[in-house]
């Protein structure tokens, strides 16, 4: 990956942003369970940051993902996993699709204020029997008239408290499960929806995560987003950016950790000596170091392979994989060096172990990702490899 100038220029912003509006406040932010969203991300869309990749013609910046990584590697350094994390979903979880197959009506209706961080967007797709397994969602869209009416019930859903809309996945007929559903834009004051409760989580205080109710929802059949029946498809191309950027967001955070680590084991002496000279801390520490180096190599090649325009489904599949891991074993290690003070409610590690145990369960259980893996392999049982990548080509649709 080459960075250009103007990727430094950029880099330096969100980093300067971050230290300056972020990171004063979180631990405010997660004792309160929640962060000012709007005020945020209204500063943000100020600085175009809500938009890199989103076209001029909705306020955004027209820029490739590779720009995309260069701010979603610095939103790793804050100091939580739930304010970058919120942030994701507004920029390549909620968006992606409305930007690619939106109408331009729709996109000036709900894109622009969203990258202008005037409204604060969520995606509603996982229920509570429907996580990983996209296809067994019962939430439906039936037409009425000029309009959709939607019932059902969407669980775990980021920014769903304090959101303005959400990009959701709903049935809208009664065919196969991977082409009888649509993405739906939804507005969430409108009538029948309700916010029924914020969830409480192990981690990722910070970010409100709702359970939603739509009770005989009326939207207009205009705010279907591409074609009826694309849903799964137009998600699953969702899915990739989700799991790109899940990675690359958690790789400034382990680097982190492990260097306040290493500050830790300097100054912590034991038996006359600090901690990090133990040659089991010190190697390890050199071990953590590698693994995290050849995540980003990974991510990187993720990235290079999207903006070439080649079928990234596998490698992102990888990394969101790798990264998941990764992060539970990087928090976990530097934790055992923190010792008593990193089982400390209030410590990094154990801020870090919390938070970062969402990433191999959301956005694709690690177990979903082998899947992908082992079909575009042609390795699951009876599949010859053809058939293998057939599958996983209509499953995952990219």
């Amino acid at each position: 990956m080459k960075f250009t100038s103007e990727h430094e220029e950029l880099r330096r912003t969100v980093r300067k942003f971050v230290d300056n509006e972020i990171n004063p406040y979180v631990d405010e932010w997660e004792e309160a369970q929640q962060f000012p969203s709007h005020e945020l991300f209204k500063k943000m869309g100020d600085l175009g940051l809500l938009g890199i990749t989103k076209p001029e013609s909705v306020g955004g910046l027209g820029l490739d993902w590779s720009y995309e990584l260069v701010m979603v590697e610095e939103l790793g350094r804050i100091a939580c996993g739930a304010v970058p994390m919120a942030i994701g979903v507004q920029t390549d979880m909620a968006t992606p699709a409305l930007t690619r197959f939106g109408s331009d009506e729709l996109k000036g209706e709900f894109l622009a204020p969203a990258v202008a961080g005037e409204q604060v967007a969520c995606i509603g797709v996982s229920e509570p029997q429907a996580g990983s397994d996209v296809a067994q969602i019962k939430t439906t869209a039936r037409k009425d008239g000029d309009d959709y009416v939607i019932n059902g019930t969407k669980m775990w859903i980021t920014n769903g408290m304090k959101g303005d809309w959400i990009c959701l996945l709903a049935n809208t007929s009664d065919g196969k499960p991977h082409t009888n559903k649509s993405l739906i834009v939804v507005p969430l004051d409108a009538p029948g929806v309700e916010r029924a409760r914020k969830l409480h989580k192990l981690g990722m205080w910070a970010s409100d995560t709702a359970q939603l109710f739509f009770d005989d929802v009326r939207v207009p059949q205009r705010y279907l987003i591409g074609q009826e029946g694309a849903g799964f498809m137009y998600q699953m191309l969702q899915f990739q950016e989700e799991r790109l950027f899940g990675a690359a967001s958690a790789l400034k955070g382990m680097e982190s950790l492990i260097d306040a680590t290493v500050d830790y084991t300097r100054q912590r002496q034991t038996f006359g000596q600090p901690l990090i000279d133990n040659q089991s801390i010190h190697f390890r520490i050199a071990e953590l170091k590698t693994e995290v180096e050849l995540l980003r190599s990974g991510v990187y090649r993720a990235t290079e392979a999207m903006l070439n325009g080649e079928d990234a489904t596998m490698l992102c599949s990888m990394v969101k994989l790798k990264a998941g891991r990764l992060a539970r074993e990087v928090a976990d290690s530097c934790l055992q060096y923190w010792g008593g003070q990193g089982y400390m409610w209030e410590s990094e590690p154990a801020r870090a172990l919390r938070d970062t145990r969402l990433m191999s369960i959301g956005g694709g259980a690690d177990e979903i990702m082998l899947g992908i893996i082992c079909k575009l392999l042609g390795i699951l049982p009876g599949k010859s490899k053809k058939a293998g990548a057939d599958k996983a080509e209509a499953d995952s649709a990219a």
